[in-house]
């Protein structure tokens, strides 16, 4: 028994030292960044002219019809009004007749383009909560340091720091070597099909096969991770969930609910609906979330980093963490929400069709047909018709974090945040952009806006109160003057 024992405790030892080994012997993955040159930013007149532009409603609804197409044109006549430095260097031509599409020659037309993207378009404010705005969401509203409004955070603030930027840039005379494209969508909030993607075809048409990168929205700034690192945490996304809508639907014959069947409408519908929310999608470790934790290992306390670091060991204690929070859930596993259900006119009338939408946002490795299949597996009753609804999206390629181009990405991120000890990570965009149009066009497809965010910001993404720091805005411009500046520099 003491040989047993002893040999054990051995094994425990060897185990703790291959454990701490690997943990110690991390190497930092983030790319090293020297002194950059100051940017000069007018920030009282890149806040005014953000102000103004929070003004237009330019509001994608569900419906292409109820589209304030007046909103989307007076905006565009506001960017050519507030930055003449763009309109005279660079050219401009309007795409499905509410898009925007700006080119800027550079020096060596041989080169690989980049693309700088974001959409003009936001969701609509619901209604009956006007006033539980601090300020008016159409206001643009200057106060206490930060700028209030519709779309402040998602996504004019995107569009408005790249085109602000380019400003600063062609006050210069600068001509960077490689052709850079500013792509601004008008439907980004119900798909981008109208807008991005028919951009995307446009480029393609002219013979632009491929980008030297691709960025879009999607990636943010945390201000913190508590004691998981020093300091901020640029969020760089490296792909993104594809997403379907499940429509099930039962069909009944009706009648009077004093003689009710086994089973309503109503009745086989809810179980439906309750098998597939106990019945999660499996989680997983893989792709896009590994390269993040590979990232994030080497910049955390010791025990952090032993844990991420042995994932061979620790993989179910991760998931298990993983799964706690909804918000690092949906990077482990495909998602599944009822959002609708509906059935049935009166009390005392049996429904005869009765519907459920069940929205999903797909992982990387899962596709919108073994969704569809999967749900129905579970659900496992005929009665129930299950059909994508609508517009369906694949999950989208993983771009690879270890490239030049994520190196440059991140490389500028530390050079307009020096000091702060800011560290870079690749992660999965649990939500949708326009990105996912260049699919298949660039190895080097990432989303990311230098905007600092806190604890707060799933409240106001498409919600109340929805604003930026001004000094947010001016980091933002800051970015995207360097990131072009840089990129003079890929191979």
């Amino acid at each position: 028994m003491k040989k047993i024992l002893l040999g054990l405790l051995l094994a425990v030892v060897l185990l703790s030292a291959v454990l701490a080994f690997r943990a110690a012997t991390l190497t930092s993955l983030q790319p090293e960044a020297g002194p950059a040159a100051e940017v000069s930013i007018d920030v009282d007149a890149a806040a005014a002219r953000f102000s103004e532009a929070l003004t237009y409603p330019t509001i994608s609804h569900q419906e292409e019809a109820d589209r304030p197409a007046e909103a989307f044109l007076a905006f565009h006549d506001f960017l050519e009004r507030s930055f003449p430095g763009v309109h005279e260097t660079l050219t401009r031509e309007t795409v499905s007749e509410l898009s925007l599409l700006y080119t800027w020659a550079g020096r060596e037309p041989g080169l690989e383009p980049i693309l700088l993207m974001g959409h003009i378009d936001v969701v609509p404010v619901i209604p009956g909560t006007e006033d539980d705005w601090r300020h008016p969401p159409y206001g643009g509203v200057i106060a206490g340091g930060e700028i209030w409004g519709r779309a402040a955070l998602e996504n004019k603030s995107g569009v408005m720091a790249i085109v602000g930027g380019v400003e600063d840039l062609a006050a210069t005379g600068i001509q960077t070597r490689r052709k850079s494209y500013l792509a601004f969508g008008h439907d980004e909030e119900v798909g981008g099909a109208e807008g991005a993607k028919v951009i995307a075809q446009t480029l393609a048409a002219r013979g632009v096969a491929s980008y030297a990168f691709v960025l879009d929205e999607g990636g943010f700034i945390r201000e913190s991770m508590g004691e998981m690192t020093d300091g901020p945490v640029a969020f760089v996304g490296i792909a993104e969930k594809g997403f379907v809508t499940l429509e099930l639907v039962v069909e009944g014959s009706g009648g009077h609910s004093s003689a009710p069947p086994e089973s309503t409408s109503l009745g086989i519908l809810a179980r439906a609906v309750t098998r597939l929310e106990e019945n999660q999608f499996p989680a997983r470790l893989d792709g896009a979330t590994e390269a993040m934790m590979d990232h994030l290992a080497p910049e955390t306390p010791f025990l952090a980093r032993m844990i991420l670091a042995n994932r061979w060991l620790t993989r179910p204690v991760v998931l298990r963490l993983a799964l706690a929070d909804p918000s690092t859930a949906a990077m482990v596993r495909t998602t599944t929400a009822v959002t609708v259900m509906d059935g049935g006119v009166k009390e005392n009338v049996l429904p005869i069709r009765a519907r459920a939408l069940v929205n999903h946002r797909i992982l990387p490795g899962d596709t919108v047909e073994s969704v569809a299949r999967r749900a129905r597996e579970v659900i496992d009753d005929e009665r129930v018709r299950v059909e994508p609804l609508g517009w369906t999206g694949e999950p989208s390629p993983v771009s690879d974090p270890g490239s030049e181009a994520f190196r440059l990405v991140g490389r500028t991120i530390k050079e307009v945040l020096p000091g702060e000890g800011v560290v870079v990570v690749p992660y999965l965009v649990i939500g949708g952009t326009d990105a996912k149009h260049y699919s298949g066009r660039s190895d080097a497809v990432f989303r990311f806006l230098p905007i600092s965010a806190g604890d707060d910001i799933t409240e106001m993404l498409h919600g109340t109160n929805e604003r930026i720091p001004v000094d947010g805005l001016e980091l933002a411009i800051r970015y995207f003057v360097r990131l072009i500046e840089n990129s003079d520099a890929l191979s």
